[in-house]
């Protein structure tokens, strides 16, 4: 299943990016006599049961037991009594002891189910591949727009969601028990099927060397941001790209991103994309900057599903301070891989279970869509797979190449060695990497630079007053400014009038301060003030955006209207309100 947009990109093929994993035969012999096994060392404990079949998946077999009846005298007359699901759970430890295996884990009743599941490692585990999820049924066959492939269940089900329908998911596991390995598969499976004028991604990688491999993809709004201090600001402008998208849909009057975009599409412009942000450890945030952090993760999971923004949080210490009741609440689809506690596991699920996890891959699942935990063995993604859908990705040409575009052959191969770094914006190609069709227009790439001006710049704009707009109005009505006359026309005190002056200034409506009684020269015909170089408004046009409107900054004059870069075509004079740029 491929989703491709307006313009002319190739997503690679599935044969040629990922490679198909062997798996060992079945040995019903072995599932019988540890079936038998199960059922003598309950009968042992006084807890009668009947092994009744196997589901045996790829990492660990789920054996039905099915309670049997214990007799007992009541009132001089004997009666059977089924046995309590609870005293086959309790003895968990001792089945583990019997079957020799490190961890075994009951689940009682199975739901919808007259059977308990004992879950038991296999001897020898299979390899769950993304290709061969990504080719099945359930993924081909999935409606949606951001499917992803998760693993398999214990039948060996291949388990596909929708991220969209998620909206947003939390994963928490301790150190090497397949954290980042789902997270690049998950990754990876975007990049095999959504181009990038569909999807646009934005990451958070603190510890700088897991997400830092796919710098240079032309899917990346910006290189990917591994300083901790500047993680809060990423978060900042996503917010402010959700109430920019909330003010384009109340225009159109479009209730989400599907609809909006049909309404796009009508008007003979380009789609707006998805945006998926991925944060890889939650905790380094979290230490830098715990309030600001869990306001803008809270505000986003509470209202970007319907403007197409995603958030994936993973961190390896899952405490309380770091994923708190509040972003908890918020994170309805939860993936938690072994941890060391089951105080752990109550953090991340709400119940235990997690501390009798397997690692390598295996995890508990809870969706929004099912109704009880499911246990799957993750995507098992090799770095060569990796490597190879990243240096596709990178082999297309980015805005600023000097080479003309056409449908050149595909020059170099899969083996071409790697890239030599990350350009500056985040967008290939790069030198030694192999070069692919390109397409009609490349997305717009942002640097970490002109990423971070536009922060500062959208918090200055929050941090103005109320009367900045009605100031503005005032001045460029006098074609001069000073504190005396907003004084008198606003009705203020001298401190407000004098911030409101120095904003002025910051803002370039206002020049400085000549002395005496000259005031300052009115700038607003001479440049452009910040509120029309961020939101796209002449300034002496009526404001019906406030601070929570702003829109992202135009980019640079020398690539913003080359008509390559993804910003919607102007058709009618009445559509200033339209966003200079378009992610």
């Amino acid at each position: 299943r491929i989703v491709g947009g307006a313009q002319e990109w190739q997503v690679p093929r599935l044969d040629d990016m990922l490679a198909d994993w062997e798996r060992s035969a079945d040995n019903d012999d072995v599932i019988r006599d540890q079936g038998r096994l199960i059922q003598e060392t309950l009968a042992l404990f006084g807890v009668p049961a009947d092994f009744e079949g196997a589901y045996k998946g790829p990492a660990v077999t789920q054996y039905l037991v099915k309670p049997g009846y214990i007799e007992r005298t009541i009132g001089g007359e004997r009666k059977r009594q089924k046995v309590k699901v609870s005293k086959i759970a309790a003895l968990a430890n001792d089945l583990a002891l019997a079957l020799a295996a490190p961890t075994v884990r009951i689940e009682a009743p199975i739901p919808g189910t007259s059977y308990v599941g004992v879950e038991v490692p296999n001897r020898e585990s299979n390899i769950v591949g993304l290709k061969e999820l990504m080719q099945s049924e359930e993924f081909t066959g999935r409606k949606g727009k951001l499917i992803i492939a998760l693993g398999e269940d214990v039948k060996g089900q291949p388990i596909v969601s929708d991220l969209a329908r998620m909206p947003h998911l939390l994963i928490a596991g301790a150190t090497g028990a397949g954290k980042s390995v789902c997270i690049n598969s998950i990754i990876t499976g975007l990049l095999l099927t959504h181009t990038p004028d569909t999807l646009r991604l934005l990451m958070v990688d603190p510890k700088m060397v897991e997400l830092s491999v796919y710098n240079g993809v032309p899917h990346l709004l910006s290189p990917v941001v591994t300083e901790v201090d500047k993680a809060a600001a990423v978060l900042y402008w996503a917010v402010k790209e959700m109430e920019r998208r909330y003010t384009l849909f109340s225009k159109a009057s479009a209730r989400d991103l599907e609809r909006y975009n049909a309404y796009l599409m009508k008007r003979g412009e380009q789609p707006m994309p998805f945006i998926v942000i991925i944060v890889d450890e939650m905790a380094d945030l979290m230490m830098a900057a715990p309030e600001e952090v869990e306001k803008h993760i809270c505000r986003l999971a509470q209202m970007a599903r319907a403007v197409g923004i995603h958030l994936i949080i993973a961190t390896q210490r899952p405490s309380v301070d770091v994923i708190t009741g509040l972003i908890k609440a918020n994170f309805p689809a939860r993936i938690a891989f072994a941890v060391t506690s089951q105080t752990d596991s109550r953090v991340i699920l709400d119940v235990p279970g997690a501390e009798r996890l397997l690692g390598r891959g295996d995890m508990l699942l809870m969706s929004p869509d099912a109704g009880k935990l499911e246990r799957l063995q993750g995507t098992f993604l090799s770095d060569d797979e990796i490597n190879r859908v990243v240096r596709y990705w990178k082999g297309v040409r980015s805005y600023n190449d000097p080479r003309p575009q056409g449908n050149e052959q595909v020059t170099g191969g899969l083996n071409a060695p790697p890239t030599d770094g990350p350009s500056e914006t985040g967008a290939g190609p790069l030198s030694g990497s192999v070069t692919w069709p390109a397409p009609s227009s490349q997305p717009m790439n942002l640097t970490q630079s002109e990423l971070f001006d536009q922060v500062d710049a959208m918090k200055s704009i929050d941090a103005r007053d109320d009367l900045f707009d009605e100031a503005t109005r005032v001045v460029a009505e006098a074609q001069r400014g000073s504190v005396s006359l907003l004084q008198r026309k606003l009705r203020i005190g001298y401190n407000r009038a004098s911030r409101l002056v120095d904003q002025l200034e910051e803002a370039g409506i206002l020049g400085p301060d000549q002395g005496g009684s000259l005031g300052r020269d009115y700038l607003g015909d001479k440049r452009n003030s910040a509120r029309e170089q961020y939101t796209g408004t002449p300034p002496d046009a009526p404001s019906n955006t406030t601070a929570s409107t702003v829109r992202p900054a135009s980019p640079p004059a020398s690539r913003a209207n080359d008509g390559r870069h993804g910003n919607p075509p102007t058709t009618d004079p009445a559509d200033d309100d339209q966003p200079r740029i378009w992610f």
